[in-house]
């Protein structure tokens, strides 16, 4: 697929940005040492809006050492398409022989295959609906989305100070290198990367 500057009169000197990839850290005895990657982008392999908690790792491992860097244990909230919940837990594989040896294994709820009589509005459909019956439970309010522009324009002026260009990426992919590295760094990777 092409990217937005290999497309028929696009301005090719464009310089805006169609991705980011970050780590943000909440200053509060609460989430203190939680850190929180959000990573967004246009064509990008899938379209598709997530919540992945990846639960701590036990201090002591009882197991075998090389299983040790086997999948810790997720929630994964689907929001959009096919809205869901799973939850990836490490199981112990089945049988006598098997030992300890362990697997991830999902436990999970897919909205579209438990209710499959019931037709599922998309998320759209549901806001306009509420829309029309002057329902704002699900709309956010002016001064959260002022607060997330604020966030949002301090984040651009970093970058337009420190002279941080974006980086390019293909279309199809995850977006670029630097992205992979962020994450890495800190020894853990993106969710769902093939």
């Amino acid at each position: 697929m092409p990217g937005y500057l290999e497309e028929e009169n696009s301005n090719t000197q464009s310089d805006t940005e169609t991705f980011v990839a970050l780590r943000a850290d909440i200053r509060n005895w609460r989430w203190a040492g939680v850190p929180f990657y959000l990573r967004t982008g246009k064509r990008m392999p899938q379209k598709l809006s997530q919540i992945v908690i990846h639960f701590k790792e036990p201090s002591h491992y009882i197991f075998a050492p090389e299983q040790r860097l086997q999948i810790s244990n997720k929630l994964i909230i689907r929001l959009q398409p096919d809205e869901g919940i799973s939850l990836r837990v490490m199981t112990k594989e089945q049988g006598l022989d098997k030992g300890m040896q362990l697997r991830s294994g999902p436990l999970q709820l897919n909205f579209s295959d438990t209710y499959r009589s019931a037709r599922i509005p998309d998320a759209y459909e549901r806001l306009l609906l509420e829309v029309m019956h002057g329902n704002q439970n699900l709309f956010v309010r002016k001064d959260e989305i002022e607060a997330a522009w604020k966030w949002c324009d301090q984040l651009i002026a970093g970058w337009k100070k420190s002279g941080d260009a974006p980086k390019p990426y293909a279309a199809g992919s995850w977006g670029p290198m630097s992205s992979i590295a962020l994450i890495t760094r800190d020894g853990r990777s993106w969710y769902g990367d093939i």
